[in-house]
This record gives C-alpha cells, structure tokens and sequence, in this order.
C-alpha cells in the first residue's frame, strides 16, 4: 500500500520464538560467474580460456525464444575457463564461463 512492503509469517507463539534465531541465507558470490539467464541455445562463444575481457565486451550469445542474447562481461577480468561450446543447449542458471 502506498510503497509498503511487509512479509507476514503466521505461526505459533513458540515457532515464532524460534524463527528469529534462524540465521539469514546468505546469496553466493556471483561476481565470477556467467551463468545462463534462461534456457536456450548457445549460438556464439566469442572469449577463450586465458583471454582478458573488458567491461561491456560481448562473451556469449545465447538463442532463446527466437531472440538472441548478448552475455556481456560485468567486470574487466581474465577468462578462468568456458564451460561452452557453440550449438550447446543450456539450461537456466547453467554455469557458462568462470573469471578469475
């Protein structure tokens, strides 16, 4: 309402004790990773091992619902290693390269 966002949990008194103690999930660090946004088809891999990238350089090219995806680096790096290859089908969230 208004902008307001709230997460309610409904639960016993006691569960509710107890899910305060939970600790959070912390999400894993990604920054290294390429990974498929969606599933599809690997048309182009435009890096290779050992090469080194800039930002904004186009990595991979992924086919999904007849439209093409341009994978571009986030960060200027070295490539660790392609998992890829062209003609591949991926699956999403599918580790496609790793940086160093």
């Amino acid at each position: 309402h208004r902008g307001f966002t709230a997460t309610a949990i409904v639960c016993s008194p006691r569960s509710a004790e107890l899910h305060v103690r939970l600790p959070e999930k912390e999400k894993p660090d990604m920054a290294k990773l390429v990974v498929s946004p969606m599933p599809g088809l690997v048309v182009t891999v435009e890096v290779e091992e050992g090469q080194e990238v800039k930002t904004g350089e186009p990595l991979i090219i992924v086919e999904a619902m007849k439209m093409e995806n341009v994978l571009r680096a986030e960060t200027d790096g070295i490539i660790k290693s392609v998992k890829v290859e062209a003609g591949n089908s991926v699956a999403a969230d599918e580790l496609m390269i790793e940086f160093e």
